[in-house]
């Protein structure tokens, strides 16, 4: 069975992709930490209720640092987002064949465009994997909710390995309102399994 490195926070759209994808392939699970939290942890104990191998995959924290200059440059997440992902995606493509995320239809961070997409495949010469890629909000979390147990919450009060995560301390490093540039959302988090 091939192996698959899936991207892997300890939420909810990253744990339901990994359960789908465990149907056809050995799932690997893979968080990135920038050195600036442990919040890697978090993921790691997500990854063990649920029965994945996990690793942590340091990073330097100059991406995450240049991603926290494009978003106060922006005022906004977006492009910040989404250049920690390319570059955790790259970094994943150099060692693995299959590389998947949780990235949803509604998703507007992280998000792939096509283009890139098929660049990331051709440069490293893999597949890239999005299970979830074509649905909504609703129905994975109906989905979700029929497998595993969720924590769900504000960003601030969810313990969770994503990149929002280290980049609101970076923020609140350099002495800026997080609010100012995240939007009130919620978070979720996997805590067991409902089998």
């Amino acid at each position: 069975m091939e192996e698959v490195a899936v991207l892997y926070s300890g939420g909810k759209d990253s744990s339901l992709a990994a359960h789908m994808l465990s149907k056809y392939c050995k799932v690997k699970l893979l968080t990135a930490s920038f050195g600036i939290l442990d919040s890697w942890k978090y993921a790691e104990e997500s990854a063990e209720m649920i029965g994945f191998e996990h690793e942590v995959k340091k990073f330097e924290r100059n991406i995450i640092e240049e991603a926290s200059e494009m978003i106060i440059k922006d005022g906004f997440p977006k492009n910040g987002i989404n250049f920690i992902h390319r570059q955790v995606l790259s970094a994943t493509a150099k060692e693995n064949k299959l590389v998947a995320d949780g990235t949803r239809r509604d998703d507007r961070v992280p998000w792939l465009q096509l283009n890139e997409i098929r660049s990331l495949e051709d440069t490293y010469g893999v597949e890239y994997l999005a299970p979830l890629r074509g649905l909504g909000y609703k129905t994975i979390n109906r989905l979700a909710i029929k497998i595993f147990k969720i924590e769900e919450g504000e960003s601030e009060k969810i313990q969770r390995a994503d990149y929002e995560a280290e980049i609101r301390t970076i923020l609140k490093e350099k002495g800026y309102e997080v609010k100012n540039f995240f939007p009130a959302h919620k978070q979720s988090r996997v805590i067991g399994m409902r089998r």
